[in-house]
């Protein structure tokens, strides 16, 4: 269920990073039932860490305090619309609700243009990497590993 106040605390976050210096204008809260689980922002300049963003930093204290990497019982608020890297932890995490206020067009107006992840992963558009296959004489050697072990667990 939606609480305003969630929200909100996103955007308070995502303040307290701009007034510290830590990052760009994203903030998160991760909740289960109405309680606030974990709440972040963007440290993509405190840390000189491209993945610490607002959604991966609540999405990791949220992971930590809960001892468990499904989130399915718990509901994302964030100030922004996530960008494919946290779309895509979002999914990892198994977040089943996301509330979010402003768009990528208002990310792209501060500055915050996600548009060649977009249309990379669209097929519009190459990677500015090269990703190169490599061939190895006993390939695949930790799959068949983990395959064989009896105490895996799936995630």
């Amino acid at each position: 269920m939606f609480c305003m106040g969630f929200i909100e605390g996103a955007q308070k976050e995502a303040l307290f990073g701009i007034r510290k210096n830590h990052g760009g204008p994203f903030g998160a809260v991760i909740t289960k039932g109405n309680k606030v689980i974990a709440s972040a922002h963007n440290e993509v300049l405190k840390t000189n860490d491209p993945t610490m963003h607002a959604e991966i930093n609540a999405i990791r204290k949220a992971t930590k305090k809960l001892k468990r990497f499904d989130l399915s019982d718990c509901v994302l608020y964030t100030s922004c619309e996530p960008c494919p890297m946290c779309f895509s932890a979002i999914h990892w995490a198994r977040i089943k609700k996301v509330y979010y206020y402003a768009e990528q067009s208002d990310a792209k107006k501060a500055g915050f243009d996600d548009k060649l992840f977009y249309d990379v992963l669209k097929g519009k558009r190459k990677p500015e990497f090269k990703l190169v296959k490599v061939k190895m004489s006993r390939p695949l050697k930790e799959f068949d590993e983990w395959a064989k072990k009896s105490d895996k667990k799936i995630y």
